[in-house]
């Protein structure tokens, strides 16, 4: 039944495959060049959104509502597209502005990459449309672009409403999409607001009441100022979901929809992966009109980046450090990250390898935003060397010339294995990822491998001193547990300052040190307790010494020694005092009163 049209060989930047499949089937496109991707019987139409005078590609809207399960694009080139001779840059050839062009121009930016070509004509149409692409191919332009080409900038008449809004799972994220936004609309003035937990609430509602055209956040910080009127999202335009399948997952899927019913009904919707399991895919059709599918891979889910080296070792629980010092000295290694499942395993790690001599920081839940933002600073400009992680870090964060990629303990499946593994070989660029599995790990590293088809179903047994692991990373022999003091070039996690970004929520304890077992946790067993009485009033009793503590009823007399004073005693007490005379101490017995025996009887007679 599914259809399948090879493209022209002359198809510039869309050459590969393209398959339909759905009620999509009887309304084939023609695909001549990439600027003309259309309906057969319909005729091209123009680019009218801004400045641009480029042909867009148009699906007809009879042609969406005549195709209710939306349309499926496929094509296998993922590697920056060759512009045409009379066109230098590519974007300016797919309908992209001259203001946006140059913006990206500036930056380095002028080649689209395959999710790129696909996405914008029909994005820049202001159809619906899931994005899938492996990871490190451009997905944020891919969104990016037509978004900031379908906002108006304050000086094009914007009244300072979001109309446009992106949604992501975690805070690093944020606020690297909110860069990539910031660059692409640069030269148009466009103003870009991260929103995201963490920080306090005060700068971001400034940002808001200045008045912005895109919205960068969480959907937790977006409900918030949403709930307390900060945050208007009534005249959204475009909205876009960027990691969709993380957050549709059941965890944010409430607040999701809470978002949606923010926004207005008639808006274009947009969804970011690499990875978009088809239950993800279903249940996001709920929120769109008649979406296109576009995957810039090859049909077949979850595939690997093929720039990527995989490395699968089966590694003993005691030798994981000692083998992970010896890759971190490998020939050629540059940046590299180490993903850990659990914060506890992440501080341990970091710890273990600042201890060998690396530069090395962590990064993961339990840390305040100012630390976590800190750590990313640093690891950027190559300060640190060394980043553990938890999977916080492991959607869409986009850090140049990191080369490895270490999963020191097995991730839960296999999507959380492509997110891993894709922080390197990124853009074309060449990346090495290793994998860590312990003995009960087998089963779990089994399933992940089955799914995505690797060639590793049986792991080989690795050690630090085990000969095929210097020669796969290129260690060099003799290579120990610990960096060389020559070796330690790096300036550290402390040369990086720590931003004061107002965080909110409880703060570590003075004087608790990055990377010790103290870091990130609350200040002891008095966390949460009333602080205690402080003020002048309070009796300020003597320190303890090295001798025998003695009780005493009420303190009275402590207090008395601590100020300096006799202890006053009542008159009643002096007499009792001096009737007892030499008088033996009467024991004190732990039955007491009431009880039978001895101590009862003895009671009873003294009392006759």
């Amino acid at each position: 039944m599914g259809g399948r049209h090879a493209a022209d060989p002359s198809a510039g930047p869309l050459d590969g495959r393209l398959r339909l499949d759905g009620a999509a089937r009887a309304t084939p496109y023609a695909c001549a060049d990439p600027t003309s991707l259309r309906r057969a019987p319909v005729a091209p139409r123009r680019q009218t959104t801004g400045s641009s005078t480029a042909a867009s590609p148009q699906i007809s809207a009879g042609g969406r509502r005549d195709s209710p399960r939306g349309t499926t694009l496929t094509t296998t080139k993922n590697s920056p597209t060759d512009a045409p001779a009379s066109e230098p840059n590519g974007f300016a050839a797919i309908g992209a502005r001259p203001e946006t062009v140059a913006a990206l121009a500036a930056v380095g930016i002028t080649q689209p990459f395959a999710i790129q070509t696909m996405t914008l004509p029909i994005a820049l149409a202001g159809h619906d449309l899931i994005g899938q692409a492996r990871t490190g191919t451009g997905k944020t332009l891919g969104f990016g672009v037509p978004m900031v080409q379908n906002v108006k900038s304050k000086s094009e008449g914007g009244n300072g409403t979001p109309q446009a809004l992106v949604v992501v799972p975690t805070r690093e994220l944020c606020v690297q999409v909110a860069s990539d936004l910031e660059i692409a609309g640069k030269t148009r003035g466009l103003r870009v607001q991260s929103i995201y937990g963490g920080r306090a609430f005060e700068p971001q509602v400034e940002a808001l009441k200045r008045g912005v055209e895109i919205v960068v956040g969480t959907p937790g910080r977006l409900l918030d100022l949403a709930r307390q009127g900060h945050l208007n999202l009534g005249q959204v335009d475009v909205l876009v979901l960027d990691e969709a399948d993380e957050m549709l997952d059941l965890g944010f899927l409430p607040d999701v929809e809470r978002i949606l019913d923010l926004t207005p009904d008639e808006r274009q919707t947009m969804l970011f992966s690499a990875t978009m399991p088809s239950p993800v895919v279903a249940l996001a059709r709920r929120f769109m009109r008649q979406p296109t599918h576009i995957r810039a891979e090859e049909p077949d889910e979850g595939r690997t980046v093929p720039d990527t080296k995989i490395f699968v070792y089966r590694a003993h629980a005691m030798d994981k450090g000692e083998v992970l010092a010896r890759i971190l000295q490998a020939e050629g290694r540059g940046l590299t990250m180490v993903f850990c499942r659990t914060k506890r395993t992440c501080d341990k790690v970091a710890l273990d390898m600042a201890e060998r001599g690396f530069a090395a920081a962590a990064v993961h839940g339990d840390l305040g935003q100012g630390a976590r933002e800190q750590a990313l600073r640093a690891f950027r400009s190559g300060k640190i060397d060394v980043l553990v992680a938890t999977d916080v870090a492991a959607r869409g964060i986009d850090v140049q010339d990191v080369t490895h990629v270490i999963n020191y303990q097995c991730p839960d499946d296999e999507r959380t294995f492509l997110h891993r593994i894709g922080r390197t070989g990124r853009a074309g660029a060449k990346g090495v990822a290793v994998t860590f599995v312990d003995w009960d790990e087998i089963p779990k590293w089994g399933l992940i491998n089955k799914a995505l088809d690797l060639p590793f179903p049986d792991p080989v047994e690795t050690y630090s001193s085990s000969k095929h692991l210097f020669e796969d990373l290129g260690i060099p022999e003799g290579t120990k547990g610990h960096l060389p003091r020559s070796a330690r070039t790096r300036a550290g996690l402390e040369a990086e300052v720590v931003e004061d970004i107002g965080e909110t929520g409880r703060k570590p304890k003075a004087g608790a040190a990055r990377g010790t077992r103290d870091s990130g946790r609350d200040s002891g067993r008095d966390s949460g307790r009333a602080p205690r009485d402080t003020g002048d009033d309070a009796p300020v009793l003597p320190k303890r010494t090295g001798g025998a503590r003695q009780r005493t009823r009420g303190g009275g007399a402590a207090v008395a020694a601590a100020a300096g004073t006799p202890a006053q005693v009542s008159d009643s007490s002096q007499g009792s005092a001096g009737e007892a005379g030499d008088a033996p101490k009467r024991r004190r017995r732990r039955g007491g009163r009431g009880r039978g025996g001895a101590g009862a009887g003895e009671t009873s007679g003294a009392e006759a």
